[in-house]
């Protein structure tokens, strides 16, 4: 899509939902007010105009992803998902949690799915919440702990855990209620496709949502895939 500042704001937001949270991020409304050119809105309010056009270009381009990944060292595996994924979830909870309260509000006599939807979001928003912590605080450490032992052929003292197998299955378990929760989502959404009555809003949170879970199922495989198995091997050789 070409961008100039005679683009309406309604436009972009249409073809690209991350657009949202850039006008967001300037105060500026793209849903009842979106019918309106960029020229408009930066002159409305004091927005660099060149600025706001390029942060909108930058948010057109695809991500090509093509790290390989099993060959990462562990601790450096584990700061990437931390700075990647989990960063990422605890950002977009609070924005993806106010829109589904303002289209519950406004759609939700009409749409009362909207209602579950935001009901399964928010439990999953509170468990992850506790489950990136448990990672954060238990498992990346001790992952950091054999990296070094690793590196300089050194031991290292069994956790207050035991194995690391033990809290393992335990994200394994979090990390399945997790999916079943986003399936029960995508079901109740349509797989994330507004009904025809949407307002922007109502298309920006269904968007979002869907890259929620697409982020959260790369989170997962290269946790559960990648990372818990290299711990679980290098645990074991360790202790050999």
């Amino acid at each position: 899509m070409k961008i100039n500042n005679k683009t309406l704001v309604s436009e972009i937001v249409a073809e690209n939902y991350k657009a949202a949270t850039i006008f967001k991020s300037y105060g500026i409304d793209f849903c009842c007010n979106g019918n309106r050119s960029i020229a408009t809105v930066c002159a409305a309010d004091d927005v660099n105009e060149a600025e706001l056009i390029h942060q909108l270009v930058s948010s057109f381009e695809t991500e090509t992803d093509t790290n390989d990944y099993k060959t990462w060292d562990i601790d450096f595996l584990s700061d990437y998902i931390y700075n990647k994924h989990h960063k990422y979830v605890e950002k977009k909870i609070p924005e993806i949690k106010q829109y589904l309260d303002k289209i519950c509000r406004v759609h939700g006599g009409r749409h009362p799915e909207l209602l579950e939807i935001n009901n399964l979001f928010t439990g999953s928003a509170n468990e992850l919440t506790m489950h990136m912590k448990k990672e954060e605080l238990i498992l990346f450490p001790y992952f950091k702990k054999l990296a070094v032992a690793q590196r300089n052929k050194t031991t290292v003292s069994s956790p207050q855990f035991g194995s690391v197998t033990s809290p393992i299955a335990m994200m394994h378990e979090e990390h399945d209620n997790e999916g079943h929760r986003f399936r029960k989502i995508s079901d109740l959404s349509n797989n994330y496709t507004p009904p025809k009555d949407a307002c922007s809003t109502y298309k920006v949170s269904f968007s979002l949502l869907q890259e929620f879970e697409e982020d959260l199922h790369k989170h997962i495989h290269l946790e559960n895939n990648i990372l818990f198995k290299k711990g679980v091997e290098l645990e074991q050789t360790l202790q050999n």
